[in-house]
């Protein structure tokens, strides 16, 4: 390809590049619950049309993260502690019994595989990117839930986790969340189906 040859962007490329920053934004807490934000304007500040910027806020909205306020944009909606309880229930309800039948018939070394995955997150935290630590702890739960071979799994769990990350208190909550991955992985790798148990009920604030 010459260098001057230029190559169309899709659409749909843009559209997902822009609900990518706009969840980014929200789990960063840049988009304030209450606030109200036009497309235009979101669009000028990410360098696109508002087009692609309401597509993404309409898929945004399906996901409770947002609403439509007429004639004026979308309002980001805040999660309550009720609402968060009840993600985290249906979350555990989705992964633990999968997690616990993996953590009996995964062998060792594919354990040992995810554990950049768990590193990763641990970077994150202590980073305290909010946004980038949602995207390595999404990364990691995925791919643990992965290993059960079921893509209609992953696409549930990963809905659900998208749905349920909201900032937190600071990095010291990001870092030890994240340490919950990497002893995890070691219970896991060690083959102590109780103690993996036991972390999930306490990583998922012991939801049954």
């Amino acid at each position: 390809m010459k260098p001057s040859a230029r190559v169309p962007v899709q659409r749909s490329s843009v559209r997902g590049q822009v609900l990518d920053a706009l969840r980014s934004a929200l789990v960063g807490g840049e988009l304030r619950p209450g606030q109200v934000y036009s497309a235009p304007v979101l669009g000028e500040r990410l360098g696109v049309s508002a087009t692609p910027v309401r597509e993404a806020m309409q898929q945004l909205a399906l996901e409770g993260a947002v609403e439509v306020v007429p004639n004026r944009g979308f309002r980001v909606l805040a999660r309550d502690t009720r609402e968060l309880a009840e993600l985290a229930e249906v979350r555990a309800l989705v992964e633990v019994p999968v997690i616990l039948r993996l953590a009996r018939t995964v062998p060792a070394e594919r354990w040992a595989r995810l554990r950049p995955l768990a590193e990763a997150t641990v970077r994150c935290a202590s980073d305290g990117c909010v946004a980038r630590y949602a995207e390595a702890d999404r990364a990691f739960h995925l791919a643990v839930l992965g290993l059960a071979g079921n893509g209609e799994l992953v696409r549930v769990a990963g809905d659900l986790h998208r749905r349920a990350h909201v900032p937190v208190g600071g990095s010291a909550d990001l870092v030890a969340d994240a340490h919950e991955h990497a002893a995890l992985l070691d219970a896991l790798i060690g083959g102590d189906v109780e103690e993996v148990g036991a972390l999930l009920r306490r990583h998922f604030g012991d939801a049954p």
